[in-house]
């Protein structure tokens, strides 16, 4: 079963990512932008590279390493959506799908975790 979770978030982590790289396409052409553009970038594929790398990881504490760093990384993303929401980048409408994924990935990243510590 951990090993479906484990495919489960790693697709929509990926997918997610990949979302968050065309929104940023979409962002206007200007210093902000490119500024917050760049950084939620790193931030979403983050969380997907940490999820692949606790698959690998040598231990249960590896395991639970990179997906804490994977949840630090989705709080980032977290907050990046919400500053392009404050600074008006793009319409919120626009926005309210990505927030939705980011939340719901956030929720099972911490599942995850605590699920892992209890075995």
């Amino acid at each position: 079963m951990k090993e479906k979770k484990y495919e489960d978030i790693n697709e929509r982590t990926f997918k997610f990512a990949v979302r968050v790289i065309k929104m940023t396409m979409k962002l206007p052409s200007n210093p902000p932008s490119w500024v917050i553009g760049k950084q939620i970038i790193r931030s979403s594929t983050s969380i997907n590279s940490n999820i692949v790398h606790a698959k690998v990881g040598v231990s249960k504490k590896d395991f639970i390493n990179y997906y804490r760093i994977a949840l630090k990384e989705a709080e980032e993303t977290k907050r990046w959506l919400e500053m392009i929401i404050a600074v008006e980048l793009i319409q919120i409408d626009r926005m309210e799908l990505l927030i939705q994924e980011n939340y719901e990935i956030i929720k099972i990243i911490v599942a995850i975790i605590k699920n892992t510590k209890e075995y």
